[in-house]
């Protein structure tokens, strides 16, 4: 399991620092790795496992010098030659959608639905995990499409049973 640590624009690197840390030893007795979304530097303050850059932030091989070649770095891709890019320039798993629209984050481009998902995993050697949108009814046909995995935001924290939904999320996914 891996747990991305995802601050909002508005809030400091100070803020990211601290957000992070706290996330970090919460992870680590269990063996979850935390990696920290946007901010590389941050990631490589707390000594997070690595990085994920999404398609306006630091190119991939630009990210993957500042990680360097053993931190775990992701980067989002929504077709299969923007993913295949990403991955010749460092990037050891890819986001892919979104999947279908989800209100966790503005100026989203269109939903890529399954064939999307599906049309990216047949493109690349690295796992593909799909975002944006996704419920536990959906892991099954992500899976079957060739997703590695899940990204979810909103189907744990609208969730009126949190804790519940995330047992749900990981059945799912056979953990």
């Amino acid at each position: 399991m891996v747990v991305q640590v995802r601050v909002e624009d508005s809030a400091s690197d100070r803020e990211a620092y601290d957000l992070a840390g706290r996330i970090i030893d919460i992870c680590a007795p269990a063996g979850v790795i935390c990696l920290v979304n946007d901010r590389l530097h941050v990631a490589l303050a707390v000594g997070a496992a690595g990085g994920h850059v999404g398609a306006l932030d630091l190119p991939v091989a630009a990210a993957r010098r500042v990680l360097g070649p053993e931190a775990v770095l992701g980067a989002t891709a929504r077709e299969p030659v923007t993913a295949a890019a990403a991955v010749t320039a460092g990037a050891g798993y890819l986001g892919v959608g979104p999947y279908r629209a989800t209100s966790t984050k503005d100026g989203l481009p269109d939903p890529i639905g399954l064939a999307g998902v599906r049309a990216v995993a047949e493109a690349v050697p690295v796992p593909v995990i799909a975002i944006g949108g996704v419920t536990v009814t959906d892991v099954p046909r992500l899976l079957t499409a060739g997703a590695y995995g899940v990204a979810v935001v909103g189907a744990v924290s609208g969730a009126a049973d949190p804790a519940r939904a995330t047992t749900e999320l990981l059945a799912a996914l056979g953990c």
